[in-house]
């Protein structure tokens, strides 16, 4: 039964692989996919290294595993490309948290304020920003806007505990919105997590993502974007310096989506890697299976598409990110 299993997933993935050369397609995947679905993805990376590699592909076709917001992100870059969802039910709770009439009514609030997004929104809402972020760039871009802008409060959003780790590297003031704005996932590692993993591996470096909760985040070695541990992680020596402070041992416990520890063990071998949290797990992200990316490649359906003003607004404000970050 089990030889049988693995020569049908063999040939799922030949046919895979078969209709992406025929169609001149290319698959991108979050770092928190299926193990399997990061397994035949030409790139995995986070928001901003699969944004930028939606741009550099000459791809005619994006194969786009994630939720909602990135596979919009993908089309407004590339309206010239088809950009295609396999479960249009990966629809990321957080960027539902920010609907652009709550934008609107918070910019009427402060009409003197700076507006940076984080890149978990959804493209409407992305439209009313000066500038987007991700969680790898937060603090570099507020600390720009604001310096640009000559800003003294900027909204945030939606994530109020990104908004804490960025409120870190500037003087201006940064406002929530919405207020209690979060991801539902990683609002479910707390301190007690933290507390017992620590004891259960004390030698063990502690490496979070900055959705965490502000307890969570005041108790760790690093907090990083997902590609960010991983680069922390896989680092080869002991202590060789990674953004200022030394990464000595061989177990980290991390604070993130699970999928993430997929890639961890892939790319840094004979380290350990324990989650802080076997609960945060994104159910959206794992809604993209082997038999949705064949039949999505198929019919290269459900196409993702935002209206083209929407759009155009939306691309100014996610290439202001990109002119920041140079």
């Amino acid at each position: 039964m089990i030889n049988k299993m693995r020569a049908e997933r063999r040939e799922q993935v030949e046919k895979i692989e078969r209709l992406k050369r025929r169609k001149n397609a290319i698959i991108l995947a979050h770092n928190y996919q299926r193990p399997e679905v990061q397994d035949i993805a030409e790139f995995v990376g986070d928001s901003l290294e699969l944004a930028r590699k939606a741009v550099a592909t000459t791809a005619e076709i994006i194969i786009f595993c994630g939720v909602d917001f990135m596979a919009e992100t993908a089309a407004v870059l590339n309206p010239e490309k088809k950009v295609v969802l396999p479960d249009k039910g990966a629809v990321c709770p957080m960027a539902q948290q920010l609907p652009p009439a709550v934008l609107a009514a918070a910019k009427r609030e402060h009409p003197d304020a700076a507006v940076v997004l984080y890149v978990n929104t959804l493209a409407e809402s992305k439209a009313l920003a000066d500038c987007i972020c991700t969680s790898a760039n937060a603090q570099e871009i507020v600390r720009a806007v604001a310096k640009a802008k000559d800003a003294s409060t900027i909204l945030f959003g939606p994530d109020r505990n990104l908004a804490y780790h960025a409120q870190k590297a500037t003087a201006a003031k940064i406002i929530p919105v919405p207020e209690y704005g979060l991801c539902p996932s990683h609002h479910q590692i707390v301190l007690q997590d933290l507390e017992r993993a620590k004891a259960e591996h004390p030698r063990a470096k502690v490496v979070v993502h900055p959705e965490c909760i502000p307890e969570v985040q005041d108790r760790t070695d690093f907090i990083a974007s997902t590609s960010g541990m991983v680069k922390i992680c896989r680092q080869q020596q002991a202590g060789e310096e990674v953004e200022g402070s030394a990464v000595a041992g061989d177990e980290f416990l991390i604070g993130t989506e699970v999928g993430l520890l997929h890639r961890l063990e892939k790319e840094a071998p004979g380290k350990r890697f324990y989650p802080l949290s076997a609960t945060a797990v994104c159910p959206q992200m794992k809604m993209h299976t082997l038999e949705k990316i064949e039949a999505a490649l198929e019919s290269e359906e459900p196409v993702v598409v935002v209206e083209r003003g929407v759009a155009e607004k939306a691309r100014r404000a996610i290439e202001r990110m990109l002119e920041i970050l140079g």
